[in-house]
């Protein structure tokens, strides 16, 4: 007899083929758990645990679960470490050679890239092989040098990298384009002029004036102006030309004693576009006040000295007492001087006005007063004389524009002023002066010289076969001559 008691439970006998049955332990284990866990077992029932589910009962599909849910923890993994190495350079690298996609795996979430494995795809472009070295390669008749064909296409197709951003070249290394050099010389040559194009283009828009516009420069330069109390204001524009532009200021405060700024000035702003002074280098190349510097100077400064030619004949004729303009400062191409005119209003031009038959006359012999003062104390041709400009302001006549002007010496100076001349002997003839004197008279009475001729030809023969003995003089004595002669007699040259 047992000292622990005979058993209550009888065991039941049953064969080893039962015992190792896969069936029976999963039954005993369900059995198992009921007892010791009631509840959760009845949750956790399902075709998942259960036998009823013949998919799962399937080693091979529960591996092949396990193995998808493995790849896809490691394809993030793989995601998340590029994400952090790339950042946000330009160039980033990839780990797609080393993910372990499969075309079932659709439970990967929304924001995650869905990858395609492109190693076998037919429509990517072959990798571009790369260049042999030159020389012999190998045994026989096999050679490469710098020259050959393939090598030159190659690395023309890699220099096209090189071009201006603005030349679409598009992705020539990875199709493996091979461009001959006649091909990539001309493509070399079409994207450097493209680019030299670009930037005279934006050179002009940022040094040229347009018509009642300045450029940027010349708007920094009128801001320091007023910053400096120079002017007090800048009103607008008065007048647009060929080679200026004129803006009307109050001006302002001055910083020195001797020099005064009048309450209204006019700004004359010149033009640096240098289409405008094609036929002007004439007026300025041959006058020996500027003769040395012109060869010296670019274009562009050539116009701010076109300015500073315009303030030193101010100044003479202001010396001499004939009505202009006073100058008060020059600033580059930017000369400001006093405003002839009132409350913003300019004087008019003397072709706009209108005048009585006394008024006109009275106009007229100023005229003829200002030439002759012009030639003989200023020492000076306009050179551009007309009614367009003279104003008519306080019942007188103001001249303007004389940035043009020419010392009689100069080569063309007696031509100007013929031309000068015919311009104010046609004007006041027209506007019923009689006592209007014509060309050749009004040119012998300016300038002093006693030409007679009986027409114009032999008269402009004269006056180039004098302009002609001036020029050979300056030539042969390399000096200034001195003014022509006022007593009738001809030309007087100092040895």
């Amino acid at each position: 007899q047992c000292p622990w008691g005979a058993p209550t439970t009888t065991s039941i006998s049953c064969s080893l083929a039962d015992v190792m049955s896969e069936q029976l332990a999963k039954e005993l284990q369900l059995e198992e758990e009921n007892a010791a866990f009631p509840e959760v077992v009845a949750v956790a029932e399902g075709p998942f645990i259960t036998g009823e589910n013949t998919d799962t009962s399937s080693d091979l599909m529960l591996a092949q679960m396990l193995q998808m849910e493995f790849d896809r923890e490691y394809d993030a993994q793989l995601r998340r470490e590029e994400k952090k190495i790339n950042g946000h350079s330009k160039v980033s690298i990839s780990f797609e050679n080393y993910r372990k996609v499969h075309p079932y795996d659709s439970d990967s979430s929304e924001d995650e890239v869905d990858w395609q494995d492109t190693r076998h795809d037919p429509y990517r472009a072959d990798k571009p092989t790369t260049t042999p070295r030159k020389g012999f390669i190998g045994k026989g008749k096999d050679i490469t040098t710098k020259h050959d064909e393939v090598v030159c296409g190659r690395k023309n197709t890699a220099r096209m990298e090189n071009f201006a951003p603005e030349f679409q070249v598009g992705d020539g290394i990875g199709m493996d384009l091979k461009l001959s050099n006649q091909v990539f010389n001309a493509l070399k040559q079409h994207a450097y002029s493209e680019e030299r194009r670009s930037a005279r283009l934006h050179e002009k828009k940022e040094h040229s004036t347009a018509e009642k516009a300045v450029d940027p420069k010349t708007r920094l330069l009128l801001y320091k102006m007023v910053n400096a109390g120079m002017l007090e204001t800048i009103t607008g524009c008065i007048s647009t030309g060929k080679e200026s532009v004129v803006f009307h200021a109050y001006g302002g405060i001055s910083t020195t004693e001797d020099k005064v700024i009048p309450p209204e000035c006019a700004i004359k702003v010149f033009k640096t576009t240098l289409n405008e002074f094609k036929n002007r280098d004439k007026y300025i190349k041959d006058d020996y006040r500027f003769k040395d510097r012109f060869s010296k100077l670019n274009p562009r400064k050539i116009i701010r000295m076109w300015a500073e030619k315009e303030m030193h004949n101010l100044t003479r004729m202001q010396n001499a007492g004939i009505p202009c303009p006073q100058v008060v400062i020059l600033k580059k191409h930017i000369l400001v001087m006093s405003f002839i005119g009132q409350d913003q209003v300019p004087a008019p031009k003397l072709k706009d006005v209108i005048l009585s038959s006394e008024d006109m006359k009275k106009a007229y012999c100023q005229v003829l007063n200002m030439m002759q003062q012009l030639y003989k104390e200023c020492n000076l041709v306009h050179a551009d004389l007309s009614e367009y400009n003279m104003l008519w302001h306080d019942g007188k006549v103001w001249l303007i524009d004389v940035s043009q002007s020419v010392e009689p010496t100069h080569p063309h100076g007696l031509e100007f002023l013929f031309r000068d001349c015919r311009n104010v002997s046609q004007f006041f003839q027209k506007a019923g002066v009689a006592e209007a004197l014509n060309e050749r008279e009004l040119f012998n009475a300016v300038s002093g010289l006693n030409i007679t001729a009986d027409n114009e030809v032999d008269f402009q023969e004269e006056i180039e076969a004098l302009e002609k003995m001036n020029e050979d003089h300056v030539q042969n004595q390399g000096k200034k001559l001195s003014m022509f002669s006022s007593d009738g007699d001809p030309p007087i040259y100092d040895e």
